[in-house]
């Protein structure tokens, strides 16, 4: 079995981290796995691969000055995956993230290879753009399937699209020496963890946490991640006098070492997918507070294992906050319960999901 990946790079992120967990659990059993990202090869990427994964650079990410030059970038695009997926002979492609997945659906027309698409993300929530809409809701009748984290997600498209649609949530894999914390290890820290951007509403974290600040003098937030929102919400920790409370110390290479200390992750997101971050606090036995929306719900059993809030209520997110940083043993209460996420999103289960999806689409070829 030849399986074909596709990805716009792997410079992180969560659909790009799961990808790469794909690769490499499937080259390591025999699998010949190709892997195309479209960036040049310049940059390291932030996950490792298993050296029997071929991975190609195919150089054409570049950014586009007006419409004419997107049109001339889009088919150069087309033509050289094209080419790629056919010199890496796959019985199956796998693309990940919206307009990766149009553009894939373009480039195999005619060559009779199933191929799969998967949306990452809260379809109804991420903007992607008229015609980009368009063309995803046009194109997706093509794909042999379509995968979606969540079946919230699923039914955000069409009939025509369900109806060979499949719900795959994220593996949970933590790596062999990221298990729970070590005695003592927890400190007072409420954590977030992700991308500065504004869909990830760490705007609404720090002013959850500057509402119960003063109750927890001896608690501080962490917000571990990098962004185009850095200075934005330098400027609104600043603003709300938490300088030295509220601290962002950029992206990290060992997340878990980082969850392994925290004593409270908060997931502020407006929306998600299925949120890595979220299921590997619970793993790593961090008690967890979200806002209720697709992805957290679908992790967070609601009292059993960690909190829901109702999506965009700052009041209560700070409430639910506020309750657990002063309860240490209902913090403990949802922890022990939290790490059963490890087992309900085990790796192998995920991935044999996957296999039973990729033998069914091939299954006449």
């Amino acid at each position: 079995m030849r399986i074909t990946l596709i990805i716009f790079s792997l410079r992180g992120g969560g659909a790009e981290r799961v990808m790469s967990i794909m690769a490499n659990h499937w080259a390591e059993r025999g699998r010949k796995i190709t892997l195309l990202t479209y960036d040049g090869g310049d940059e390291v990427p932030a996950y490792g691969l298993s050296a029997a994964v071929d991975h190609r650079h195919l150089g054409i990410e570049s950014l586009s000055s007006g419409a004419i030059e997107a049109v001339r970038n889009n088919l150069k695009r087309l033509l050289v995956l094209r080419r790629a997926i056919r010199e890496s002979a796959p019985d199956a492609v796998i693309s990940f993230l919206d307009v990766v997945n149009v553009r894939t659906i373009l480039a195999t027309f005619g060559l009779g290879i199933p191929v799969v698409v998967s949306e990452r993300i809260d379809p109804s929530r991420h903007r992607i753009g008229a015609v980009w809409r368009a063309l995803r809701r046009w194109s997706y009748r093509y794909a042999t399937s379509v995968v979606t984290l969540t079946p919230d997600a699923l039914r955000y498209f069409p009939d025509a699209i369900r109806r060979r649609g499949t719900v795959i949530p994220n593996p949970v894999a933590l790596r062999s020496d990221a298990g729970l914390a070590r005695a003592g290890g927890r400190r007072k820290i409420v954590m977030g963890m992700g991308r500065l951007a504004h869909q990830k509403g760490f705007d609404r974290l720090i002013a959850a946490f500057s509402m119960v600040a003063p109750n927890h003098p001896g608690w501080s937030l962490t917000i571990w991640g990098e962004g185009d929102d850095r200075q934005a919400l330098e400027m609104l920790r600043d603003r709300l006098d938490l300088h030295g409370r509220v601290a962002l110390p950029g992206w990290t290479p060992e997340p878990f070492a980082e969850l392994r200390t925290a004593g409270l992750f908060v997931m502020s997101s407006r929306y998600e997918g299925f949120p890595n971050a979220l299921s590997e606090a619970m793993a790593c036995g961090v008690p967890v507070v979200s806002f209720d929306c697709p992805g957290p719900r679908n992790i967070i059993r609601d009292g059993i294992d960690g909190i829901l809030v109702p999506p965009d209520d700052v009041e209560k997110l700070a409430a639910a906050m506020d309750r657990l940083m002063a309860d240490d043993a209902e913090r403990k209460r949802l922890a022990a319960n939290g790490i059963q996420v490890t087992e309900r999103f085990r790796k192998d289960k995920v991935m044999d999901m996957w296999e039973n999806l990729i033998a069914s689409c091939t299954s006449d070829r």
